[in-house]
């Protein structure tokens, strides 16, 4: 039996119990439908054309859990951002985890999904936001819509600003093999709100929890979806830390619809992980939008991440500014195709699309596409991409002044990459991504991150 048609089975025992009237069950079954009529995508697909996605999708994968794995703090404390209070949503292997979470309900939702998923108190909410902006014709997306149950819910009212960061952690024990996991958020600001949102990937390791100690052990295949809706005035500052073993993957589908002078910045980086695929999709609808995506991506091994994103100008007056960093050793590869679609009516935009990349391995690779698609007349859109290797005469500039080749190489690395983080306003995690950087080159930089 082929994955496919081993998850469609599944669905039948996954809404067992399932009250066949509701909203829920009827976007599941009709998500299951279409899923398999349209199947897993392969290199055929032009949207999939430069990531193997078939090396992951084994058949033995399976959506249920044997049990529930309990972990002790200090195992996971260091994947907590430290030195402040935040609200936190915790998952160990796609299962909420109320011993290290904190969750509310005063001034503003934060809490999992299933609480609210079939709560009448919550039914118009859900109606109005849940699944309502996803790509219907997107394997994965439909894949996490007939499955989708537990992750975070987080709905911030009208003109509030939250006191602390919302933390959604991710983690894979290794106590299980083979586990495909469908994590699903569901995030809404109203007018005039603000949040600042941290969501993380991590995999344990120790000396009595670890894949490694699983004969015939399968990595599993994390298939998360994100679902933001932003109101008129709201605020989001969005950041992805993907930092899971070098065998597990990820495939990571976001959709942000966007009203009128409202401003979403997301920040994705990606450092661990077998194959990472990261969707990002913004809808412009409403006049002053500003949407800004950034990236840092460094890879090693046989590693290999995609990033595709889109932002749709459907309205004037609008701005959208892309960033993305790449630095890839061994025999690692990239992938960045980005695309930015302007409606007719959509004059005035100012777009910017960057992607540079640096290949410090003699093997590695990387395929980049930046898109503009335009038709409006008055519009100042731009993009560009560079692929290239460490500049010799620096290079030879700080080894005439004392420093030995390694730790060069690693200034000049850590420079590459370090103006994509000046957006991020959380000190602490600047400081967490800055110091992982550093573990990621490999050297010791000297100095105060």
């Amino acid at each position: 039996m082929s994955l496919k048609e081993k998850l469609v089975s599944s669905f039948l025992a996954f809404e067992l119990d399932a009250d066949i009237n509701s909203d829920i069950h009827n976007i599941r079954s009709k998500s299951i439908k279409e899923f398999e009529k349209i199947g897993f995508p392969d290199k055929k697909h032009e949207y999939w054309k430069y990531t193997p996605i078939k090396k992951v999708l084994n058949e033995k994968l399976t959506i249920f859990k044997k049990k529930r794995h309990l972990i002790e703090f200090e195992k996971v404390k260091d994947f907590f951002l430290g030195g402040i209070e935040s609200y936190k949503i915790v998952l160990i292997d796609g299962m909420y985890d109320p011993l290290w979470s904190n969750t509310t309900h005063k001034g503003a939702d934060i809490c999992i999904l299933s609480s609210v998923l079939e709560n009448e108190k919550y039914s118009d909410v859900i109606s109005k936001y849940f699944n309502q902006i996803i790509n219907n014709k997107e394997s994965f997306s439909l894949l996490n819509s007939s499955f989708s149950k537990e992750g975070a819910y987080i709905h911030v009212p009208k003109n509030v600003e939250l006191d602390k960061p919302i933390e959604i952690i991710h983690i894979n024990s290794g106590g299980e093999s083979s586990l495909m996991l469908q994590p699903r958020n569901l995030i809404i600001l109203e007018k005039g709100s603000k949040a600042q949102i941290v969501e993380s990937h991590y995999s344990l390791i120790g000396n009595n929890i670890s894949p490694y100690t699983f004969p015939g052990y399968i990595d599993p295949l994390t298939n998360t979806l994100t679902e933001i809706h932003l109101e008129e005035n709201a605020n989001l500052d969005y950041y992805k830390i993907q930092n899971d073993l070098e065998t597990t993957s990820i495939i990571d589908n976001t959709y942000i619809n966007q009203k009128k002078n409202s401003t979403a910045s997301c920040h994705t980086f990606s450092f661990g992980g077998n194959i990472v695929r990261n969707n990002l999709n913004f809808f412009q609808n409403g006049k002053n939008i500003n949407s800004i995506m950034k990236g840092i991506t460094i890879l090693g091994s046989n590693q290999h991440t995609d990033h595709h994103t889109l932002v749709h100008h459907a309205s004037p007056n609008c701005e959208s500014y892309q960033e993305y960093k790449g630095i890839y050793n061994d025999k690692s590869t990239g992938v960045f195709n980005g695309k930015v679609v302007v409606d007719k009516i959509a004059q005035k935009i100012n777009a910017f699309q960057q992607n540079n990349n640096l290949l410090v391995g003699d093997h590695s690779s990387v395929n980049t596409k930046p898109q503009l698609e335009i038709f409006a007349d008055d519009v100042k859109c731009s993009h560009g991409c560079t692929i290239g290797q460490l500049d010799k005469s620096a290079l030879f500039y700080l080894k005439t002044r004392g420093i030995a080749e390694k730790e060069a190489k690693g200034l000049l690395t850590y420079a590459f990459a370090n103006n994509v983080l000046e957006n991020v306003k959380m000190q602490v995690l600047k400081t967490k991504i800055k110091k992982i950087i550093a573990r990621k080159i490999g050297v010791n930089l000297g100095f105060e991150l």
